[in-house]
């Protein structure tokens, strides 16, 4: 069973919008494409996937994961409960990644 890719909000979805706006076309696809497997599958294994100790609160929201697509770095939470991936911040890695 699918889950629902979504945003937690109108101000994160358009953050995330600018975002990848400014990231060149085949990072774009990329990332895309990395955000429809998420839908069939939130966890998935191997070294590009991986649970953050402790989270990273952004506004009352708390990134439990990151997906790393090349230089760019996916954060977002699981529910399992209503079953859908809440997408919270799309950076490019760098030191102030995680803060």
């Amino acid at each position: 069973m699918s889950y629902h890719v979504v945003f937690p909000s109108k101000r994160v979805e358009r953050s995330f919008e600018k975002s990848l706006a400014k990231i060149s076309a085949d990072y774009q696809a990329a990332i895309a494409a990395a955000i429809r497997s998420l839908a069939n599958n939130p966890r998935p294994e191997g070294k590009r996937t991986k649970r953050l100790t402790g989270g990273i609160i952004m506004s009352q929201f708390i990134a439990q994961y990151r997906l790393r697509i090349g230089p760019y770095r996916l954060l977002y939470d699981i529910d399992d409960q209503k079953r859908i991936v809440v997408l919270l911040k799309l950076t490019k890695r760098e030191e102030h990644t995680y803060t």
